[in-house]
């Protein structure tokens, strides 16, 4: 390895690694680059993390944020996706959040992200559907939009992350423990989220597994639904930009 190379990855090194890694006795200058680094690196997780950030204020985001990076240095190189392992740091140690509820939040977070920056696809339309047999409706198979993600979630969380995305300095009654099935996708432009009753939650489990309409049905079926509760739910997806056109693959007959 040639000097200037050795240099380069030393500097790094230091850098990423902050006041307690390799090179931690160098001073001057360098602590300039080592907390402009943390900083972005914070800021990013801020952006990343809106609402979480609201709900902990400055002082308490900047302990988590130093916390995550000491564990998680980004191995990413744009910063869009540092804090991808957030939800899983704080489950693993529920002490960096004053609330366990803020889990939630952080969850939330980062599935709205991840939703609105998915690839785009063209929307399974009703019409798409017209002239198929109904011999080959229980074989069909329907694609999830790139967008779409399904949360479990343990605490209602809604009142608190609407309030917050709203007014950071809003205030709100503690949330309440409820464990509950959550969807975020993005229709047009639009990030959208919304809770889901157990029938359509798992409905929605069996396309994620890559099921077709018979699975549909009979996830449905296993809450008392029937053919009409199914055709309720499928219309309903159709109409909120749920399921995508592009990816859609019909058992031929």
């Amino acid at each position: 390895m040639n000097t200037l190379a050795a240099l380069q990855q030393r500097f790094q090194g230091h850098v990423m690694a902050g006041a307690d890694g390799p090179g931690a006795d160098t001073r001057g200058h360098m602590d300039i680059y080592v907390n402009a680094y943390r900083g972005r690196l914070r800021e990013a997780l801020a952006d990343n993390y809106p609402v979480l950030y609201r709900a902990l204020g400055d002082d308490g985001f900047r302990e988590l944020a130093a916390a995550y990076l000491d564990a998680h240095p980004s191995p990413f190189r744009s910063i869009r996706w540092f804090g991808d392992r957030l939800a899983e740091f704080i489950a693993r140690i529920p002490e960096v959040v004053p609330h366990p509820a803020l889990l939630d939040i952080a969850r939330l977070d980062w599935a709205m992200r991840g939703a609105f920056d998915a690839a785009d696809a063209a929307p399974l339309r009703i019409e798409d559907l017209a002239g198929i047999p109904p011999e080959r409706w229980p074989g069909l198979r329907f694609a999830l939009c790139p967008s779409f993600r399904m949360l479990s979630l343990d605490w209602q969380i809604e009142a608190l992350w609407h309030a917050l995305n709203a007014d950071e300095n809003a205030e709100t009654e503690e949330p309440q423990r409820h464990a509950h099935i959550m969807i975020v996708w993005r229709a047009g432009l639009e990030t959208r989220w919304r809770t889901v009753a157990e029938d359509e939650a798992a409905a929605l489990q069996a396309l994620v597994e890559g099921g077709d309409f018979a699975a549909i049905c009979a996830a449905v079926e296993t809450y008392g639904g029937n053919a009409t509760s199914v055709a309720s739910l499928l219309g309903q997806w159709i109409s909120e930009g749920l399921l995508g056109v592009e990816q859609r693959d019909v058992v031929p007959a």
